[in-house]
């Protein structure tokens, strides 16, 4: 009697989608100007306007905090997003960056919905996933590190043109020496540069190590000189100290920021890198490699020597 009863009874059930998140707002990014939509308490929206400057990122907070918003989503558009998704961290509104293909594929927009009221609906019912976002020291330790990464590619732009110039002179050095750019080869071109041009001077230069033959490096040294390539030869050159320069300022920060964040992991206590400073490496340095060694401050932060793992992981396939 009590499945049957079960059977027949009847249920009601709403039919509107579960509010997960009643104080959230829905923000359009662009690049001159943001919408921003929040429930209107009856039912409804209400979007607000404005133009993308810092002054109006602040009153689009200041609007959100006076209305009792809790968490903010916004699409992942460009690099628009970032300052507006910082300071709404900082002022306690938990922000959502979504990705704009999740957004569009959920079906039942209306037309009459603009870009903020859509996202606002879908994230009052829970269904934007957030993206991952580092927190604010990582971002900082992320940005430097990428700002490295871009030096060094633009450096590698201005060797192929330093090489370019020596081949257009039929200076072929960088084809007997491994590297133009170790201490041989750098002395050589500024050298040339300098005004030299005689190869046997020239090879006095050479460090004892270079394993080419001595004929080989004169015959190299001998060169159609030309003005315009001398020229950009100097230029280039010129590109590449001030790129290294700034490769080594990026380093700095970077050492700064993993230095703080071994501090505040560890309560101001560093020690735990006094053996990695004290220890010197005698493999030879690889290009590109960091001008300290970086596994220690890794190894404080996260407990795992990761570099070490990606060493044995590479040399064991």
């Amino acid at each position: 009697m009590k499945k049957k009863s079960e059977k027949n009874s009847v249920v009601k059930m709403g039919t509107s989608l579960p509010v997960f998140n009643p104080h959230a707002a829905g923000i359009d990014i662009g690049d001159t100007m943001h919408c921003v939509a929040i429930n209107d308490g009856n039912g409804g929206h209400e979007v607000k306007t404005t133009s993308s400057f810092t002054c109006d990122l602040h009153e689009i907070v200041f609007y959100l905090k006076s209305n009792g918003v809790t968490t903010a989503a916004m699409e992942s558009t460009g690099v628009y997003w970032l300052t507006l998704y910082i300071l709404l961290e900082e002022a306690g509104i938990e922000p959502y960056l979504v990705n704009a293909s999740h957004v569009k594929n959920v079906t039942g927009r209306k037309k009459d919905d603009t870009d903020a009221v859509w996202i606002q609906k879908l994230h009052t019912c829970g269904l934007l996933q957030k993206s991952f976002q580092p927190d604010n020291e990582i971002r900082l330790l992320r940005d430097y590190t990428r700002q490295r990464k871009n030096l060094i590619s633009l450096n590698s732009d201005t060797v192929r043109r330093m090489q370019k110039s020596l081949e257009l002179m039929n200076i072929k050095i960088h084809t007997v020496i491994s590297d133009i750019l170790g201490k041989t080869g750098m002395n050589m071109v500024k050298a040339i540069l300098a005004g030299e041009r005689d190869p046997q001077i020239l090879y006095k230069l050479c460090d004892r190590r270079i394993k080419a033959s001595q004929e080989d490096i004169i015959k190299s040294l001998e060169g159609v000189w030309k003005d315009e390539y001398l020229f950009m030869l100097e230029q280039a050159v010129e590109n590449y100290e001030f790129h290294q320069k700034q490769i080594k300022n990026c380093e700095e920060k970077i050492k700064e920021q993993l230095l703080k964040q071994v501090a505040i992991i560890n309560q101001g206590d560093i020690t735990c890198l006094d053996d990695g400073k004290k220890k010197k490496s005698k493999a030879k340095t690889k290009k590109n490699q960091f001008d300290f060694p970086v596994s220690p401050y890794l190894k404080a932060i996260t407990g795992v020597d990761l570099c070490g793992k990606a060493q044995s992981i590479s040399q064991h396939g």
